[in-house]
């Protein structure tokens, strides 16, 4: 009998944990921006948020497969809370210099990344709950991701020209613990983990083997490697645009944290409309002939308009309209993968893959940075945009990504489901 229980449980955890976090990813940048004036420095928090954050996803995969997804995202969401909880609560008592903020960093990132994948993980068993194509649950989530960026972006901008930065991490670290609440209550009645058996005497794999397993895996689908390389791609310029090139740009335009909330506020807003259509009609498009499209509005124009001196207006079209864009790329995406991946491996290879997209976010805050101190911001903003379209358009050129349009005649999220396909 199907329950929706814990995919809504679970959409809802998402949306508070999603949202504190846009909160943040405004609100840290911005207080290293003001307080230090370094375009360098503010490049430095990324890089400390992202690099413990993609070794983790790497390292947390067999916990996630042997423990459960469950319990290792509530546990990291607590983690997350007091770690997140300490900086402006160190920063008001004054005990806060630039090291121990970027080792607080660093320690939120550490947590995020097992946190992040386990919540990734848990996606087959909520839609086997519930009965759902895949592609509507990732559609689902790509809207809930995508309006959390706008109340959150909005919010945040709003938040820190009011309180501060530093004071606008206090809500970050609260939806912390509300996530872990609300998914550890909604997703009670889910089946424990098939690897929880080995608890009961069974000899378990060792840990590195089962790392191995979900690498051997993974390697061996070119399609899976072709996406993590395209995303890591994406991922590094877009941290270089949202952490470095866009606080930048609202400094020097006027506008500062109020028009940072409300650009992303904007792009948010249309991602998550893009994103319901996609949950409503994504699984009788082609996938393929849809993802160009997609990357082709939603990429370098943003870049482009924010080059030279444009109104403000034509900046905020730019930004609605790439944000439609981009609402239909996460549920397309994340359907292929979650298709490709047998069950007993999810966690393993989701994680893997997680982390081959995010490898390249902790260069992002630096080469954006970089590039601002070293020729300016439209030299920054021309250059990450044409890199953009370049890396987004290639796959145009190379025909196993046609493969995105073959959808299984049985899900793998499904209990008796055969292991997906492995290409050569």
């Amino acid at each position: 009998m199907s329950t929706r229980k814990p995919l809504y449980g679970w959409l809802t955890s998402e949306a508070v944990s999603l949202t504190g976090t846009r909160v943040s990813m405004l609100a840290l940048p911005y207080f290293v921006l003001v307080t230090t004036d370094s375009p360098m420095k503010t490049g430095l928090v990324a890089l400390f948020e992202m690099l413990p954050l993609v070794l983790l996803k790497v390292l947390g995969g067999p916990i996630i497969d042997r423990v459960g997804p469950r319990r290792v995202s509530i546990s990291c969401d607590l983690g997350s809370m007091v770690v997140v909880g300490a900086i402006p609560l160190l920063y008001a008592a004054g005990l806060l210099p630039f090291g121990v903020f970027l080792a607080l960093v660093a320690c939120a990132g550490a947590l995020r990344g097992p946190g992040d994948a386990a919540k990734s993980s848990i996606v087959p068993s909520v839609v086997e709950a519930a009965e759902v194509p895949m592609e509507r649950a990732t559609g689902l989530h790509a809207t809930v991701e995508r309006s959390a960026t706008l109340l959150g972006a909005v919010f945040a901008g709003g938040l820190i020209a009011l309180i501060g930065a530093a004071n606008a991490l206090v809500v970050d670290a609260v939806s912390f613990g509300v996530s872990a609440a609300i998914l550890g209550w909604a997703t009670t009645s889910l089946r424990r983990p098939a690897a929880d058996e080995t608890e009961a005497g069974a000899d378990p794999t060792p840990y590195l083997a089962q790392l191995r397993q979900g690498w051997d895996f993974l390697r061996g689908d070119r399609v899976l490697v072709a996406i993590a390389l395209m995303v890591a791609l994406t991922n590094l310029l877009d941290v270089a645009y949202a952490s470095v090139l866009v606080p930048v740009w609202a400094r020097e335009w006027g506008g500062g944290p109020a028009v940072m909330g409300v650009l992303f506020g904007v792009f948010g807003g249309t991602a998550a409309l893009g994103a319901i259509c996609a949950a409503t009609w994504a699984a009788g498009l082609p996938r393929y002939k849809t993802y160009l499209i997609a990357f082709l509005v939603c990429g370098s124009p943003r870049f482009f308009v924010l080059a030279w001196d444009n109104p403000l207006w034509l900046v905020l079209l730019v930004a609605a309209v790439s944000g439609f864009g981009s609402g239909f790329i996460n549920p397309m995406l994340g359907a292929v993968i979650y298709e490709r991946i047998p069950k007993h491996l999810v966690g393993r290879v989701s994680s893997l893959t997680a982390a081959l997209c995010f490898a390249l976010m902790p260069l992002g805050g630096l080469l954006g940075g970089g590039l601002v101190s070293g020729f300016g911001l439209t030299v920054a903003m021309l250059a990450c945009g044409a890199a953009y379209f370049l890396v987004t358009m290639l796959p145009a050129a190379d025909p196993k990504w046609r493969e995105m349009d073959h959808r299984p005649a049985v899900s793998p999220s499904r209990e008796d489901a055969e292991p997906a396909p492995v290409t050569g």
